[in-house]
């Protein structure tokens, strides 16, 4: 392993994923000013916002689920209906 490379400052962060709101505690260097309390210990931490995360992704859930952000179905939907007439 290379020195000198790897980033410093690690600190405990929460991670929450704003989907389904399941958080975890785990390490990073990523900025954050706001805080949370992590429930499983009572304590304060920076809190890191995830828009999804392996407890709401399809692929480690097994659901097939669409997330359907601004209508982008419904776009496609009309698009190709109009070329198959």
């Amino acid at each position: 392993m290379k020195q000198e490379i790897h980033p410093k400052g690690y600190r405990t962060v929460v991670f929450k994923d704003m989907s389904n709101g399941t958080t975890f505690l785990s390490r990073s260097t990523a900025e954050s000013r706001e805080t949370i309390v992590y429930e499983e210990d009572g304590q304060e931490y920076p809190v890191i916002k995830l828009e999804i995360s392996n407890t709401s992704h399809p692929f480690y859930t097994g659901k097939n689920v669409l997330v359907d952000t601004a209508g982008r179905i419904d776009k496609f939907k009309k698009r190709y209906e109009k070329k198959a007439k």
